[in-house]
């Protein structure tokens, strides 16, 4: 019998390699493939996507932006999913306020020469404190931001996040719910609202992470993803 198909979808201004050291080390239990959001003028249609490379029952974990995507998916097709894990995420609307926000930091970068995806600023407000001057962590975003370029920075960011809430709450599949303890992009009190809207969710917090747990606390992620899996 085959092993399951687990599709991983990154977060914003993430490719593949946010998902590295849990795609190495759960092959023995999954079959591991991360999806590319990087193109699509609608949540809906960057999950429909998704659910076009997905086989007719797969387990997902979408990190971030990515977890808003499964949201989505789970949305559109609740029936196919085996599994869930959402992880530093967002369940809520976008205000006018933030989608304001976004829209313009976008069109600015937009108009701009020069390209700069993960600076200090962005370190302090992503990682744990422990973390910002950890080079292996800062330069795989760093790598990964370059990589994907202005012209994905803007299309992600001018979407518009959709109210999740309804679809959540309507699951029966076993979900995960995780989130860095020192996550100040996705506070742990969000997601404690989400895990107690979820039937049966498990909600874990996660220490000494902020918000880019794959990456700060890579094996605690991956265990958590195969516990989700035994489920």
């Amino acid at each position: 019998m085959p092993l399951p198909q687990l599709i991983l979808i990154p977060g914003r201004m993430n490719d593949a390699d946010l998902f590295r050291d849990q795609v190495a080390a759960l092959t023995d239990v999954c079959r591991p493939v991360v999806a590319d959001v990087t193109r699509g003028r609608s949540f809906a249609e960057l999950a429909a996507s998704v659910l076009d490379m997905a086989e007719e029952r797969f387990a997902l974990a979408g990190f971030s932006f990515g977890g808003v995507v499964s949201m989505e998916i789970a949305r559109q097709a609740p029936e196919r999913l085996s599994h869930l894990a959402l992880m530093d995420t967002v369940m809520t609307p976008d205000t006018p306020e933030a989608l304001a926000d976004r829209r313009a930091a976008a069109a600015m970068v937009e108009r701009s020469v020069r390209f700069n995806g993960f600076g200090g600023a962005t370190a302090a407000a992503y990682l744990a404190p422990q973390h910002r001057d950890d080079e292996a962590i800062v330069s795989r975003i760093r790598a990964m931001t370059d990589r994907l370029g202005k012209d994905v920075f803007v299309r992600q960011t001018r979407l518009e996040r959709p109210d999740n809430r309804a679809a959540l709450a309507a699951l029966t599949c076993p979900v995960l719910v995780a989130c860095g303890a020192e996550d100040r992009v996705t506070p742990p009190a969000h997601h404690r609202e989400m895990a107690a809207l979820i039937p049966g969710a498990v909600l874990e917090i996660i220490p000494e992470a902020g918000h880019m747990t794959p990456l700060e606390q890579p094996d605690a992620v991956t265990a958590l993803l195969r516990g989700l899996l035994a489920r």
